[in-house]
């Protein structure tokens, strides 16, 4: 009984369904097979390579341990236990460089004690969910992910030198790369399992804190590998005189040609304000925000424009700047948003992409632009 709730949960924790999934004990079998000679006639077995015989002991290791951590919660649940130091863009601004690299020793071992708390917040998320949606496959695969990354970082020895901290940082590389696919990998579990949410601010709060908090590990994680790149006008990620004209000029041409390759044309942006502010700021969380909101504003002024797509109404962009905060408006003439969806717009399946992509309009006017309802465009944020 032991060996077969063993094997569902390593069925589980793989990602794909229980037919597609060898149980645990065919799984030694088969591994097995592939590093053991036949029986000889006194009934003995000889080992074909002892290398490949030592690597299936660590693959079956390692899942061992995770199977343990999905289930024997106790070292996760300690450090779910614990509150995350948050540090305030002034901290990490001035904590500068050193001309001996010893803030980077300590920004390592910060992130090594830190990085753990916060991946297992998550992982207590994910355990909070619904039964049968935290069951979907691959929502079970981005657990997994985190549970994994849990332990690289638990099982990595104390950083004492550069030699450590260079090991450190090609691990943490390692874990960017296998998790940049989160956020699709969740839209799509989420999308799965729809028809099983019976309680839509459950996810909404889950999907919040989740992408927040990867957000917030991201940020640190580049901050750190950023300490290794020389340049000048840059503390880490932390830009030492961000221009806000500067990164909206950037997003604007990435939004208009999209728009043009969509529509065959775009709306013009003119940008206004505190046009000359510069100020330090980590420009990532921009990056993330800037595109999206200009497309939805391209995407909305055009739509409400088909009759003359060559004579839309501009999109303004206002900056406003102070000694303490700043703001980005992005204004359009796109038609707003209906009062029969203004409770919906905050939703994460919601979207329009569907009802524009249908309209007969488009599809005259721009017959070379395949539109599906199932697959919306990038302008579609």
């Amino acid at each position: 009984l032991q060996m077969a709730l063993v094997g569902i949960a390593v069925e589980m924790l793989s990602g794909v369904t229980c037919r597609a999934r060898p149980r645990l004990g065919c799984l030694f079998l088969s591994s097995a097979s592939k590093t053991v000679a036949p029986l000889s006639d006194t009934g003995s077995r000889r080992l074909r390579s002892t290398s490949s015989m030592q690597g299936f002991s660590e693959l079956a290791r390692e899942r061992s341990k995770t199977v343990t951590s999905f289930y024997n919660q106790s070292a996760i649940d300690t450090s779910a236990e614990k509150a995350s130091v948050r540090l305030t863009l002034a901290t990490l601004l001035y904590s500068g460089k050193s001309p001996d690299g010893h803030h980077v020793l300590s920004s390592a071992r910060y992130l090594h004690k830190e990085l753990p708390v916060r991946i297992a917040h998550r992982i207590k998320g994910f355990r909070s969910l619904p039964f049968i949606i935290g069951c979907n496959p691959t929502i079970l695969q981005v657990h997994e992910l985190y549970i994994r990354a849990y332990h690289m970082l638990v099982d990595f020895p104390q950083i004492k030198d550069q030699e450590d901290e260079a090991r450190f940082c090609k691990m943490v590389q390692q874990l960017l790369d296998d998790h940049k696919d989160v956020v699709t990998m969740l839209a799509q579990g989420f999308r799965e399992c729809r028809r099983h949410i019976q309680d839509e601010m459950i996810i909404r709060n889950f999907l919040d804190t989740t992408l927040c908090s990867r957000l917030g590990i991201r940020m640190l994680a580049t901050h750190h590998l950023a300490h290794h790149e020389e340049n000048p006008e840059f503390v880490g990620i932390i830009s030492r005189r961000l221009s806000p004209k500067k990164v909206i000029e950037k997003w604007v041409d990435f939004a208009r040609r999209l728009c043009e390759h969509q529509y065959g044309n775009s709306p013009r942006v003119r940008i206004n304000g505190h046009v000359a502010a510069r100020f330090p700021f980590i420009p990532l969380p921009l990056d993330y925000i800037l595109p999206e909101l200009l497309k939805n504003a391209m995407r909305a002024t055009m739509e409400s424009h088909l009759e003359t797509p060559y004579n839309v109404p501009d999109v303004i962009v206002t900056i406003a700047n102070n000694d303490i905060d700043f703001v980005i408006r992005i204004s359009d003439r796109g038609g707003g948003i209906p009062h029969s969806i203004i409770d919906k717009v905050m939703d994460y399946h919601f979207s329009t992409a569907e009802e524009s992509a249908q309209d007969p309009r488009m599809s005259n006017l721009f017959d070379n632009i395949t539109n599906s309802g199932n697959h919306s465009s990038p302008m579609h944020g």
